[in-house]
């Protein structure tokens, strides 16, 4: 059996709020007419699904989340900081999503994702097209852990912790 899986980027900024320094997650609301009035636990990281068996999962994280925001993700944080392994999770249709986290900024407002096209109305015969993301948005882990589905939930706590305590995000 093929497991299908998918690989995303966590991007995170440092932010200063009420004058207490804090963190700030970017994430991705899905477009189209089934989620236009969805909005708590229906945020994503970017992310998406590799070409091939053999595709290198950092890529195709790097990969969709510029398709998907219509930016390129950094390279490395400050100072040349790798990207933070945040391990998988396993949605709720069995998907297995890889992620890591990479300190960075962009601008949420001039994000533009790459469309899709499909039947709608149902049924009807029409073809619409629809933005794959229909927004971005940051946001404090609080807030992020109310909008993202709830099984992306353990990637902003494995940041959370990384950053607090410097050990590596658990979760492989």
């Amino acid at each position: 059996m093929v497991v299908r899986q998918s690989a995303g980027i966590l991007l995170f900024r440092r932010a200063t709020v009420a004058g207490t320094p804090e963190i700030e997650v970017l994430l991705a609301h899905p477009g189209g007419p089934f989620f236009a009035r969805r909005d708590e636990g229906h945020w994503s990281i970017p992310k998406g699904e590799p070409d091939g068996l053999e595709e290198d999962l950092l890529a195709v994280a790097r990969r969709e989340f510029s398709e998907e925001v219509g930016s390129e993700p950094p390279e490395a944080g400050p100072g040349g900081a790798p990207p933070i392994p945040l391990g998988t999770i396993v949605q709720k249709g069995g998907k297995v999503v890889h992620a890591w986290a990479i300190e960075g900024e962009l601008d949420a407002d001039a994000a533009v994702s790459n469309t899709f096209e499909m039947e709608w109305p149902p049924r009807s015969g029409g073809r619409q097209v629809f933005p794959e993301i229909d927004r971005v948005a940051w946001f404090s882990p609080a807030d992020a852990r109310v909008r993202l589905k709830p099984t992306q939930i353990p990637f902003v706590d494995r940041l959370v912790d990384h950053l607090a305590t410097g050990a590596k995000p658990d979760g492989g």
